[in-house]
């Protein structure tokens, strides 16, 4: 018997992040995810009497491509996958993924040259398509979890079928907080950090992006960083865990990277390009069901109560002007059981301990 939540999931997807329409494109992409959800997506689609389209991933099959990846054959896939998502109004992925560090030991240079010719195939979907982007249940996550799987399902289904709705108006409350705010302090055990925020636009993301949700994120101002941070949350990038990474700015880039045993690997992802030195996203997450971490960014992120600073790749209406093919969205939670914390918003304290202040945003708190 089908699991009812699955529909759920699916017509959510559909009506509310993708909001799709008749006749309009959708792509399906599916990477060791049960054939359950990619059925009722293809026939939520149709409901809506647009066009599904269906692209099926296997990470055991992604490495091997990346293992003898060369520019010649990453030129011609992005070429071909530029195309397809061109002629695409909107696009759904759901990631399952058995093995993590499956691409753990992918050469830097491998990566690299993959990320590079395959940037502009994720531009133009980010730019240019209605998008949402999840991940999936399995007995790996919920490890990673450190729960059992049946409670990891309950979770994962709790959290992504939030109302995501009802977030909306205390989320813009935020939104418009952020747009006129100029300077921004954050203090927390191992951070002491400056950058400004001036004229660079915010972005709500309260389910039209990502499942779960529950976001609201800008970018600094290029080279207006400055100070120290320590991010409390383990995380995971090009297959890698991280723990208690430590950037120390100036003038908006970092000049010494630490993750303990990690540092080598670390300051190899950040020369990756110009840009990966450089910030492109200051967000605060406040998903009220998403309490810990579990080396998923998609969940990491939404945290209540904490923040991300990215190096990398900037989103293009941020006018913020990095360009790189690194996006790591390091996490720093500041509940008051993790070290506690503060945000000041020209000098005016927005959030203590994970709790914002602001009258207008009480309903954002865990």
């Amino acid at each position: 018997m089908q699991d009812p939540r699955i529909d759920r999931l699916a017509q959510m997807l559909v009506k509310f992040s993708t909001s799709l329409k008749r006749g309009e494109k959708l792509l399906i992409d599916v990477a060791e995810v049960p054939d359950e959800i990619g059925i009722a997506l293809i026939r939520e689609a149709r409901k809506k009497g647009a066009i599904p389209f269906l692209r099926v991933n296997h990470a055991k099959l992604n490495r091997e491509m990346l293992m003898g990846a060369t520019d010649e054959q990453y030129e011609a896939i992005a070429e071909h996958q530029l195309k397809e998502m061109e002629d695409m109004d909107a696009y759904i992925a759901l990631r399952g993924s058995h093995n993590i560090t499956e691409l753990s030991d992918v050469p830097g240079k491998n990566m690299a040259t993959a990320m590079k010719h395959l940037r502009p195939v994720m531009d133009h979907r980010v730019k240019q398509t209605k998008w949402c982007v999840l991940r999936w249940p399995n007995s790996a996550m919920a490890q990673q979890a450190g729960m059992s799987t049946e409670a990891f399902e309950e979770f994962y289904f709790d959290v992504c079928l939030l109302d995501y709705k009802a977030l909306l108006t205390p989320a813009k409350a935020l939104q418009r907080l952020m747009e006129k705010t100029d300077q921004v302090r954050i203090v927390n055990p191992g951070t002491d950090l400056t950058f400004s925020i001036k004229d660079i636009p915010a972005v709500v993301c309260c389910g039209h992006f990502n499942i779960p949700d529950g976001e609201v994120f800008t970018a600094p101002v290029k080279e207006s960083v400055n100070g120290v941070i320590t991010h409390n949350s383990p995380t995971i990038y090009q297959g890698i865990a991280f723990d208690n990474i430590r950037l120390e700015f100036k003038d908006g880039k970092v000049v010494k990277a630490d993750a303990g045993g990690k540092t080598k690997e670390l300051n190899k992802i950040l020369d990756s390009d110009e840009g990966a030195r450089y910030v492109g996203e200051f967000a605060l997450g406040f998903n009220p069901k998403i309490m810990e971490p579990m080396r998923d960014i998609l969940f990491d992120e939404k945290i209540a109560g904490s923040f991300h600073f990215t190096p990398g790749q900037a989103y293009e209406e941020a006018d913020n002007t990095n360009r790189s093919q690194v996006h790591w969205d390091m996490v720093s939670i500041q509940r008051e059981e993790w070290g506690g914390g503060e945000i000041y918003f020209d000098g005016k304290l927005i959030r203590k301990d994970g709790v914002f202040l602001p009258k207008s945003l009480h309903k954002l708190n865990y």
